[in-house]
């Protein structure tokens, strides 16, 4: 209470004998605002009016309403939090009484000036303080523990608990944004007041405290729940008919039965890992971490540790597949790709499907786009060198390295540093990454073409396409998803998608490579229906530079 000698505090005396208010107001004025009551009464009038006061002296026995009275209502109307009640009587028997009813503290007559003074610079002291601790311990718009409280209230159970099975638990509303922009602040503020509500009624009745993370997103450290499905239901009930607000979605990521040695912060961390697992699966609400997702978790962490010394120990391979020309009599190699697979020390062989999605979210990705690039170039220059022709290599291009500045200015550095044409890297680029920014995209790949890079769609039909994209993109080619070309022989509807991919591409006059071809089945299929290029284990599986030599050599 730093500025306690500067800004007056109000007391209230309450004192029916007129001889010892005017005592206690001596003893106080000048140094406190004074408010007078002779009553319980009167008293009542001043705090319901809406007085600031900071501390109330409370005579026990008054006429009208006596000081038992007073400290019943005010405990009642749970101001007594509010508002400290130091009793004053010389009934020193009714210390007890007066302590449980919710006195902060007691003072025998007669009144000692000095300590009449000590007690109440005091009791406000403390009274103030406590209400500086509780303000920064509450989240002010839900009133749930703030996240530094509801650690310490979860370390002080836990103490007392810890034979006990627990759950950590995140809940989080699904696109909670999207409230806020159609239906106002006010009504996201309402969802979050009702959803701590809801909470609240569950944890009262066990053992449990909740708070309010930030924005939407909401930890709960209860008694183990073998239905937790059962409680976000009972939870999203409380929410759900908001005024305005039709449709709501929760949902839940628990941590079960705790493991007390791991830390409360990666308890949570890992109850958040599994709310995130469900972020846009919208057939579930509920998302339990087990030991299986805490080994993938663990294997993914391990990757991420391990990407800097992957790079700089040369673990990284940068393996080929041909791709053949099939338009003539006899298929004739055309190109490669440049697939990468990590040689893990621990793990062996790593294929692309485990680390690109994880390296592309925390944006390595890029840094191993450069290797490939680099590689794949090195490798085209060295072919032309030892076998006289050149063969052009395809290179993923992932949708971080689109955004970087630097990108079309590295591929040009790239290519002229190999001492090769930039027509001899062909750049792949996801069929999502066009949707995903397609404006600054056209522009991107305007200036690649226009410095001689071919450009492909790569993944088309794997979900994201428009015909309006087609129209729209400058590209040279088609790599249609291997998921259509797999079923094309039994699934009539696959092969109705790609007769349709197939004519549009015609009439665009692109060229088509299909990708994942494996039997002879497929590719008679593909060549009667008109397809420029394929590659897949129907010829050859990725494999190592010197491997595809043999390829190279049987062209000549």
């Amino acid at each position: 209470m730093e500025d306690f000698d500067f800004v007056k505090r109000t007391v209230l005396i309450v004192e029916d004998e007129p001889v010892n208010r005017s005592l206690l107001v001596s003893m106080l004025e000048g140094k406190y605002e004074i408010l007078q009551a002779s009553d319980g009464l009167e008293a009542m009038r001043y705090i319901e009016n809406g007085e600031d006061i900071s501390l109330i002296l409370l005579d026990l026995l008054m006429p009208n309403m006596n000081g038992y009275e007073v400290l019943r209502v005010l405990g009642e109307k749970k101001l007594l939090v509010q508002i400290p009640v130091i009793v004053l009587t010389s009934n020193t028997s009714a210390e007890v009484e007066s302590l449980n009813l919710g006195a902060i503290d007691f003072i025998p007559k007669p009144y000692v000036p000095e300590v009449i003074r000590a007690r109440v610079r005091r009791i406000i002291q403390m009274s103030e303080d406590a209400a500086a601790l509780r303000s920064v311990g509450k989240d002010p718009l839900t009133g749930l523990f703030s996240p530094r409280f509801f650690f310490r209230r979860v370390e002080r159970i836990e103490r007392y608990v810890s034979n006990r099975a627990m759950d950590a638990m995140v809940i989080n509303v699904n696109n909670f944004h999207l409230i806020n922009n159609l239906y106002g602040r006010a009504s996201g503020d309402d969802v979050l007041l009702s959803l701590a509500e809801g909470l609240k009624s569950e944890l009262d009745a066990c053992l449990g405290v909740a708070c309010r993370e930030h924005g939407d997103n909401f930890y709960v450290y209860l008694e183990h729940q073998s239905n937790p499905d059962d409680l976000l239901g009972r939870i999203a009930d409380s929410v759900r008919g908001r005024e305005g607000i039709r449709t709501l979605r929760l949902r839940m990521g628990v941590y079960p039965k705790v493991d007390h040695s791991v830390s409360m912060e990666e308890r949570f961390i890992r109850a958040e890992h599994a709310c995130q697992t469900i972020r846009n699966d919208y057939t579930r609400r509920v998302a339990v971490y087990d030991a299986d997702m805490f080994r993938k978790e663990a294997f993914a962490h391990n990757l991420l540790e391990n990407f800097d010394d992957a790079l700089a120990h040369g673990q990284f391979q940068v393996w080929y597949q041909p791709q053949y020309d099939i338009r003539g009599q006899e298929p004739v190699l055309s190109g490669a790709e440049a697939l990468v697979r990590w040689i893990h020390p621990q793990y062996g062989m790593i294929l692309p499907d485990d680390f690109i999605p994880l390296f592309e979210a925390n944006g390595l990705i890029a840094r191993l786009d450069h290797l490939v690039w680099h590689t794949a170039a090195s490798q085209v220059r060295q072919w032309r060198d030892d076998f006289g022709s050149t063969l052009p290599v395809s290179v993923n291009v992932s949708r971080i390295s689109i955004r970087d500045p630097r990108f079309e200015e590295d591929l040009l550095d790239i290519a002229r540093n190999s001492g090769i044409q930039t027509r001899d890297l062909v750049l792949e680029i996801t069929e999502s990454a066009y949707a995903d920014s397609m404006g600054q995209l056209v522009d991107t790949v305007n200036i690649l073409r226009g410095n001689g890079f071919p450009v492909e769609m790569d993944d088309f039909g794997s979900g994201y396409s428009s015909l309006n994209m087609l129209t729209t993109l400058p590209m040279d080619a088609l790599k249609v998803d291997m998921k259509l070309i797999r079923n094309i022989t039994e699934k009539e509807k696959d092969l109705q998608v790609l007769t349709l991919i197939f004519d549009i591409a015609r009439s665009l006059e692109l060229a088509v490579v299909a990708e994942g071809v494996e039997t002879q089945a497929q590719y008679n299929l593909l060549k009667q229906m008109g397809c420029d290029f394929i590659q897949g284990y129907y010829f050859s599986r990725p494999v190592l530079p010197d491997e595809f030599r043999h390829f190279l050599r049987r062209q000549q």
